[in-house]
């Protein structure tokens, strides 16, 4: 039965029309010399260490919306050029690498890379941050790609200060833990795909110790258990057909199975970085981002 809706949801969204780009995905806005676009480097304090992030500023005067996008296992694909399309589009972008990730102190763990998210989510409502960086409270919404969609969901369906959440092909920790615990004659092909591109981005892990830590929290970090509360937010999971479309395919469903549900589903044919799909994502984010913006947000 399961086998059969992920069928029909996928042809479902295979289906769907093709929207034009929204112009911040493809032109750059005029300059404002006031008030212009800017970097700034910022570390955030976690449990002692301080981490390595980058505050992208959208250009104009005022509070802005406000997205923390969070990279994936181990961060080599950071999205950035959907966090400029998203800047472009009017809002501020807060990227970071977990500890003990690219350079940031400390010892790497997925357990740890949760708690650096509660960081830096708390830091972005701290207020010299909101001053400094002009943070509308009121519209923060927090992203993650794979590993990070996963922290991104776990962290949305547990606090109500977030205006919504964005999952690109999430990683289902959870599940992968359980599928490896139900046959273990898998477990070192997975610990090899799963530390395939590790190189040296990481710190104090390897891909046993990870997979160790996905099977000890099999039951408790099964992104399906986060459904009712996730679904009373607004949510967007883009899904790849050739990426982690088997997980990514029940966790839509049972978003949109909850009563009053607040989600678009969509699924590129592209691999799990969408390496050909990336207009194409930009322009279904910053689209999705729209309903959320300010009035002053360019168009």
């Amino acid at each position: 039965m399961q086998t059969r809706l992920a069928a029909a949801l996928l042809a479902a969204v295979l289906a769907a029309p093709v929207f034009a780009a929204p112009r911040a995905v493809v032109a750059d806005p005029p300059r404002d010399a006031a008030h212009p676009a800017r970097n700034r480097q910022v570390l955030i304090l976690s449990h002692g260490d301080g981490m390595n992030a980058l505050f992208m500023l959208a250009a104009g005067a005022g509070p802005k919306p406000t997205m923390v996008l969070l990279h994936g296992l181990p961060g080599n694909e950071q999205n950035l050029d959907l966090a400029q399309a998203v800047r472009r589009a009017g809002w501020n972008v807060l990227t970071l690498h977990y500890r003990g990730s690219w350079g940031s102190p400390g010892r790497f763990s997925l357990a740890g890379a949760g708690e650096d998210v509660e960081a830096a989510m708390a830091y972005l409502r701290r207020p010299d941050t909101v001053a400094q960086y002009g943070v509308d409270l009121h519209r923060i919404v927090v992203a993650g790609h794979s590993m990070g969609g996963f922290f991104a969901a776990r962290y949305a369906a547990t606090h109500d200060d977030v205006a919504g959440v964005v999952l690109l092909d999430p990683w289902n920790i959870g599940a992968t833990g359980k599928d490896v615990a139900a046959h273990p004659e898998t477990r070192q092909d997975a610990i090899a795909d799963l530390g395939d591109d590790f190189g040296n981005s990481l710190a104090g892990t390897d891909a046993a110790m990870l997979m160790a830590e996905a099977e000890r929290h099999a039951r408790d970090w099964d992104l399906l258990g986060t459904a009712p509360a996730l679904a009373g937010k607004p949510v967007l999971i883009v899904g790849a057909e050739h990426g982690n479309a088997a997980q990514v395919l029940p966790l839509a469903a049972a978003l949109e199975a909850q009563r009053g549900a607040q989600v678009r589903a969509v699924t590129l044919p592209s691999d799990h970085a969408f390496a050909d799909q990336r207009i194409g994502l930009a322009g279904i984010v910053v689209d999705w981002l729209a309903a959320r913006r300010p009035r002053t947000a360019p168009k």
